[in-house]
């Protein structure tokens, strides 16, 4: 069967956007890679044509998917390798279910950090300093739960798209220095261990040029 052709649109140095190649690197996909060269750019058509000005999208030969759960789910439809895939929604158990948000919010939370930075923002304002709270209470609270949430999570998964973006948020805050992971014993050694897996070695984050 002939593959569709797909491009990714986004960035090599973006969270979500790593997500989304985690995802088609572990289901044998090839994409053409569209780079998003300005951030700062108001324009739709930059972001493959999501409104809300974010990444990824992914664009098939039919029509374009915005953000990286929307474009993780196309990829295992689209993809001759079948993968058992945990969604979020499948997160039936309160501690999955809260990891899963807590995790999918600081990737937000550092965004905005990120971004505020970008556009010169003073770091004491309460928004600020708000949003770095936010991060770390976050980090703490995942730290302390991820072990058991794990635990908790089906044994005969190949993927799970809380693992996915779990391990893409800490590896993320490193590659970024938004604030050091050291103290989170457990996220950093996850992290390593995820770290270990073809599709992770092959998307490292990177500034794109």
């Amino acid at each position: 069967m002939a593959q569709t052709p797909l491009t990714l649109i986004g960035r090599s140095s973006s969270t979500f956007t790593r997500v989304a190649r985690i995802f088609a690197a572990e289901l044998g996909l090839v994409y053409g890679f569209d780079i998003v060269c300005n951030l700062e750019s108001l324009n739709p058509q930059d972001y493959g044509g999501n409104p809300a000005l974010k990444v990824p999208s992914l664009r098939t030969a039919q029509l374009t998917w915005f953000g990286a759960l929307n474009v993780c789910r196309e990829l295992v439809r689209l993809a001759e390798r079948r993968l058992r895939v945990v969604w979020p929604e499948a997160l039936d158990d309160p501690l999955l279910a809260n990891m899963q948000e807590l995790v999918l919010q600081a990737m937000s939370t550092e965004v905005g950090l990120i971004m505020s930075s970008i556009a010169g923002q003073p770091s004491d304002t309460l928004h600020r300093q708000k949003m770095q709270q936010s991060l770390e209470n976050t980090l703490s609270w995942l730290d302390a739960h991820l072990r058991t949430a794990r635990a908790a999570l089906p044994p005969d998964r190949d993927l799970s798209y809380l693992e996915v973006t779990l391990f893409c948020l800490v590896a993320h805050l490193d590659f970024r220095k938004v604030l050091p992971t050291a103290p989170y014993a457990e996220l950093t050694a996850f992290r390593d261990d995820f770290a270990e897996r073809p599709s992770c070695k092959g998307t490292e984050y990177q500034f794109d040029v």
